[in-house]
């Protein structure tokens, strides 16, 4: 077989202590997952189910890379999370087998054009350009659960600059990550190398050209990006 266009390379992550590079089928993440965040997006954390958007896997960004500022939006927001990578598929997946199906933990930052989120909620339109856009998804290198196991609690901060501006608790997620990868099996079947966003907590704001942000997850290390000039 021959292409008709040249075959696009394959997302990808590295992988701590290896060579060998873990393919990236797709992103999910999912929205308002601690309780203090949906409560300053203006949601109720007790009456809400997990509900999930995605990014495009060429979305993804390594690890000190320069993210230029993107064009359409005047407020563009960081969310430090916690990424799940998943190695063994399945539809309907029981919460209390969900953790078999994880293949690693990396650090992840939801960049979002919060100006156009704001926008498309008001008028219940979809979130894709608000989060699905180039170079959104910057994630840090992937953690085997063979070294790392599994994360159920642990610090997560990010910082602009020095300046801290989000402090939290993996054990603060509303639902934990063997929930989330159960419920989003029911909605669509999930394969090896799709990855998913768990949500940020409180303190999301903006960043401008120039910024150094840094996200850490307790045991994963650091995932830092930098900010910089506005695309043509």
């Amino acid at each position: 077989m021959t292409w008709a266009i040249p075959c696009p390379p394959q997302p990808s992550l590295p992988i701590v202590g290896s060579d060998d590079r873990f393919p990236v089928r797709r992103i999910y993440c999912v929205g308002q997952n601690y309780a203090a965040h949906a409560r300053e997006m203006g949601s109720n954390p007790d009456q809400d189910p997990p509900f999930f958007f995605s990014k495009p896997a060429d979305a993804l960004v390594a690890d000190g890379a320069t993210v230029p500022y993107p064009p359409g939006t005047d407020n563009l927001h960081h969310e430090a999370e916690l990424v799940v990578a998943i190695g063994i598929g399945g539809a309907n997946i029981p919460v209390e087998t969900a953790l078999d199906h994880v293949w690693g933990y990396a650090i992840g930052n939801d960049l979002t054009r919060r100006d156009l989120q704001a926008a498309a909620k008001k008028v219940g339109r979809p979130w894709d350009m608000a989060k699905g856009f180039d170079h959104s998804a910057p994630c840090g290198q992937l953690h085997p659960v063979s070294t790392s196991g599994h994360l159920t609690a642990g610090a997560i901060s990010l910082s602009v600059n020095g300046d801290l501006r989000q402090s939290s608790d993996l054990s603060d997620l509303i639902w934990p990550v063997a929930d989330v990868i159960a419920y989003l099996s029911f909605m669509v079947v999930l394969a090896p190398g799709d990855l998913i966003f768990t949500g940020t907590p409180e303190g999301v704001g903006p960043l401008v050209q120039g910024d150094v942000c840094v996200v850490e997850i307790e045991g994963l290390g650091q995932l830092t990006t930098h900010i910089g000039s506005a695309t043509a």
